[in-house]
């Protein structure tokens, strides 16, 4: 009898490594998310978040898009983007929150530490889980795509959702919680407890030696 589990080592011919939102409009201090903070307000509300970014899940990202492309993996990008420059096409959620990203706007970019290659695929999405507003799941399994490894921003947000709707979706789901991020320690930590059930969560040194080998 087959014994099923999510502590499963990734297996590189059939493994994704999916970063969530990692884009200038929400990763760096001059992103339009904060353009209308002065900088104390952006201090106090996202200090210990660019903190993080820029000490601990960047370089962690950094070392897992090597990793992944040394083992010749897929990279896939996730960016909050809309299809249109005035966002019509955002979902109700996004035009409550006034969450518009135009069309081909520099915050729509990844962030230069973990740009992309030309061959590697960025999907654009205007809705927390990036398999709702997107056709990502269509691509994965077009790719034969089995595993996923996420990471990415916000912790308790995007990233959670992906990690959510990927497991029921059939994927095995491996988080690396070094290289994500939110505006508080308490609710990345809450949010890694909450979708324990959902995912095996490793550090990035564990994906190294996995995708080395």
């Amino acid at each position: 009898m087959t014994t099923l589990s999510r502590e499963i080592p990734v297996d590189p011919s059939q493994t994704a490594l999916l970063f969530v939102d990692v884009q200038n409009y929400c990763a760096t201090p001059d992103g339009g998310e904060y353009a209308h903070m002065s900088e104390a307000a952006r201090q106090e509300k996202c200090g210990t978040y660019f903190d993080r970014l820029q000490h601990t899940a960047v370089p962690a990202m950094v070392r897992l898009q090597r990793a992944a492309r040394r083992a010749g993996i897929e990279l896939l990008y996730t960016v909050i983007e809309s299809l249109t420059p005035d966002g019509r096409d955002r979902s109700l959620d996004y035009k409550i929150s006034g969450l518009n990203v135009p069309r081909g706007s520099r915050d729509a970019q990844v962030i230069d530490a973990i740009r992309p290659a030309d061959s590697e695929i960025v999907i654009p999405k205007t809705s927390s889980s990036v398999f709702i507003s997107t056709n990502i799941d269509y691509v994965l399994r077009n790719l034969g795509i089995r595993q996923l490894i996420v990471c990415g921003v916000c912790t308790e947000q995007c990233v959670e959702s992906a990690v959510r709707d990927a497991c029921d979706l059939g994927y095995l789901v491996t988080l690396v919680p070094e290289a994500c991020a939110t505006y508080s320690e308490a609710k990345h930590h809450a949010s890694l407890a909450a979708i324990g059930g959902y995912c095996r969560q490793v550090d990035v040194a564990t994906l190294e030696r996995e995708l080395a080998g």
